[in-house]
């Protein structure tokens, strides 16, 4: 246990981590759970839903990077308290206010996604990096992934109960409990005291030539161009999979089952690639992952609807859903190091929040368009195959500033 934890300062850090993308991952993926209620009772499009997802993705993704800075600069506790303040508003303003139109944009699309950019991934995941050497990192940044698993296994469960027992307001007023435990735990996602693994060029280097630094290198260019993709797909599956399995004539708890799978076996996923992480080179790992998400959708979607088909797609995605965090994250790590690990991979972060964007949006479009959700799904497997083929020239080794000028 010594040799895995640097310091006590490292296991509180992580612990507290854990709670936080817990809450914040957690509640973030029931919102697909309430497109039936917001349909029914506020007349919102699934056009208009799928909009309100995207936003709320593209701002998270634009925050991510600031919400990084600061962490970098005040402390990952202070960035992540602010997140959950913003949470709290977005969460009020939806259940309280006049919920339709540009109101229910602001509240579902805007305020919950800069507050989304602090609580989720991010933040709270490359805080946890600077308190482990190389050696170890992977395997606690997947750690913190799979505590965003148990959340996405328990939330859509309690979710769905709570939006049958009582109704989506009362449900949404429940989400305020677990925010205020996030509140809680982000007091102690202490900054780490010391630059791990660092030269004197590493700790002396500006937050500018960081930046430049990091895209004059082929492989943060790639490693951003990826990313995309796991945004689309994720986003495509947590908002649109309620509507399509209702198309399909798999209504009812098909879709909470299979959001609860995905959940249940992404900690076994996190966790495993955490591992792998610190045996094989994370590019080939990625390459691999992309592919077989690939496999899974082309599987769930090409076959007959059946209880059996929903638990086979939700076990496989599961394991996949995101175990692409940890070796991100640690090749931005093992190639720039950990002072403004934070601000890079919530940069990586922001492209991944353009593909959501893109996933949440045009799931909508085609289906108020065409009738169906097939041209996204299609989309999905193209950008799989192009994420296999990008990762594989990335050039995982550090960067020397002893002879570097920027």
């Amino acid at each position: 246990m010594k040799k895995f934890f640097p310091n006590n300062l490292a296991l509180i850090v992580l612990a507290s981590a854990c709670f936080v993308i817990l809450i914040s991952m957690g509640l973030r993926q029931t919102f697909g759970l309430f497109f039936d209620a917001f349909e029914d009772s506020l007349s919102v499009t699934r056009t208009e839903f799928g909009l309100a997802i995207g936003i709320q993705m593209l701002f998270w993704g634009i925050f991510a990077p600031i919400f990084g800075l600061l962490a970098d600069k005040f402390g990952g506790n202070k960035a992540v308290f602010l997140g959950f303040v913003i949470f709290a508003l977005g969460i009020f303003m939806l259940y309280s206010g006049p919920n339709t139109g540009i109101y229910f944009q602001l509240a579902l699309g805007v305020l919950i996604g800069i507050a989304l950019g602090a609580t989720a991934i991010g933040v709270p995941v490359s805080e946890v990096g600077k308190h482990f050497p190389n050696e170890t990192r992977t395997i606690a940044t997947g750690i913190v992934t799979a505590a965003a698993s148990i959340g996405y296994f328990l939330s859509p469960l309690l979710t769905k109960y709570s939006l049958v027992e009582f109704d989506w307001e009362q449900t949404l007023k429940y989400f305020m409990i677990f925010i205020v435990i996030g509140l809680l735990a982000s007091l102690f996602l202490f900054p780490s005291k010391t630059i791990i693994n660092s030269s004197q060029a590493d700790r002396d280097q500006t937050f500018f030539s960081a930046i430049k630094e990091a895209f004059s290198h082929k492989g943060y260019v790639l490693l951003v161009l990826g990313f995309f993709v796991c945004g689309f797909q994720i986003t495509l599956v947590g908002t649109h999979i309620p509507g399509y399995m209702q198309d399909r004539g798999m209504a009812g708890w098909s879709a909470t089952i299979i959001l609860a799978l995905i959940g249940f076996f992404n900690i076994f996923g996190t966790l495993g690639m955490g591992y792998l992480g610190t045996r094989y080179k994370k590019k080939n790992l990625l390459s691999i992952l992309y592919f077989l998400r690939a496999v899974s959708i082309c599987i769930f979607i090409f076959s007959p609807p059946s209880m059996l088909n929903s638990i086979i797609f939700g076990v496989s995605f599961g394991l996949l859903w995101l175990s692409t965090v940890p070796p991100t994250n640690g090749i931005v790590a093992q190639i720039f190091g950990t002072k403004y690990l934070s601000t890079l991979f919530g940069i990586v972060f922001l492209c991944h929040q353009f593909g959501a964007f893109a996933g949440a949006f045009l799931g909508g479009y085609f289906y108020d368009n065409y009738g169906s959700y097939d041209y996204a799904w299609y989309m999905a497997i193209a950008l799989s195959l192009f994420a296999t083929i990008v990762h594989y020239p990335i050039d995982e080794r550090r960067v020397d500033r002893v002879n570097n000028t920027i």
